[in-house]
């Protein structure tokens, strides 16, 4: 069973038509950018192999700006995401930064400020975009957060399934002491994670968080030892990169979709998903496995 783009934007499409529009739109955006720039050097997608095999990892290297989001970022962001969305054989993605005590700073706020009104709008409203489409694919995704993630780094954080941070990192949503908002989903995913009541608090002071708070507010999964966020993302990863790939999928469909629905349709929407995979060869294989005393070996048939 292959999820392509075109695939994603339509099932979400039935939930919410403005949704796939968004995504169209990011679509149409991404491929004529690509077609006319070229690859971003701030965002690299790795593959790892071997026993890793079906795990791909985003990197961040923007030392220069704390790894701030401007155009060149973006392009890659989109770039790396979309690839993701076609790479058949992945299972699970990390998003982590290369560069030390750092996540991501947010927007890059020197670029901004030579945009005019038009061009802000038109980078915030593709931000936003990107962010959706990752937080649709059809894999789980993990973020690996050091140091700072604040603004646009801490909404692409929240885009992502699983979060975990070391204990100093930094998370915040700053943009009221700009006279803005968050604008790249951050006033709807931080309430939807840690309450209405806490999101405001954050949101209207722009206050900062260390990573222990962020734990204990349930803003992310995991408060490990500083330095050691990747090493656990990692470890997550391999442990989710042995299940079955289409369970994997279905799952994250159930659980996406599900919690937009009232109970009994939500639970429709689960039978659904388990009788695409009763007839599958992964199916079958794990039942074996089970039998046999081994570790199942799937294919993602």
């Amino acid at each position: 069973m292959v999820f392509t783009f075109a695939a994603i934007a339509k099932s979400i499409g039935q939930q919410c038509l403005k949704r796939q529009i968004g995504v169209q739109k990011w679509q149409l955006q991404t491929h004529r950018t690509l077609i006319l720039q070229s690859a971003s050097q701030s965002v690299k997608l790795d593959r790892l192999s071997d026993s890793d095999s079906g795990i791909l990892e985003v990197k961040l290297d923007r030392p220069e700006t704390r790894n701030a989001i401007g155009k060149e970022m973006l392009r890659g962001l989109q770039q790396a995401f979309e690839d993701v969305s076609n790479e058949r054989s992945a299972n699970v993605l990390m998003i982590c930064s290369a560069v030390p005590k750092v996540f991501c700073a947010g927007a890059d706020l020197k670029e901004r400020k030579t945009m005019i009104p038009s061009e802000v709008l038109d980078f915030v409203s593709t931000l936003r975009s990107t962010f959706f489409f990752l937080e649709a694919l059809h894999i789980p995704t993990i973020a690996a957060i050091e140091g700072i993630a604040l603004g646009g780094g801490l909404e692409m954080a929240m885009s992502c399934d699983i979060r975990i941070c070391g204990e100093d990192a930094v998370l915040g949503l700053p943009e009221t002491g700009l006279a803005i908002i968050p604008g790249a989903g951050g006033t709807q995913r931080l309430p939807r994670l840690v309450g209405k009541s806490i999101a405001k608090d954050l949101i209207f002071t722009g206050r900062k968080i260390s990573g222990k708070d962020a734990g204990s507010i349930g803003l992310v999964n995991y408060c490990v030892p500083a330095g050691e966020a990747r090493l656990k993302a990692l470890e997550l990863a391999r442990d989710i990169n042995q299940k079955g790939p289409l369970a994997l999928r279905m799952a994250k469909r159930a659980i996406d979709k599900g919690v937009e629905l009232d109970t009994e349709t939500g639970l429709d929407l689960e039978w659904s998903c388990y009788e695409q995979l009763l007839h599958t060869k992964d199916r079958l294989e794990g039942l074996a496995a089970f039998a046999e005393r081994r570790k199942p070996r799937y294919n993602g048939e």
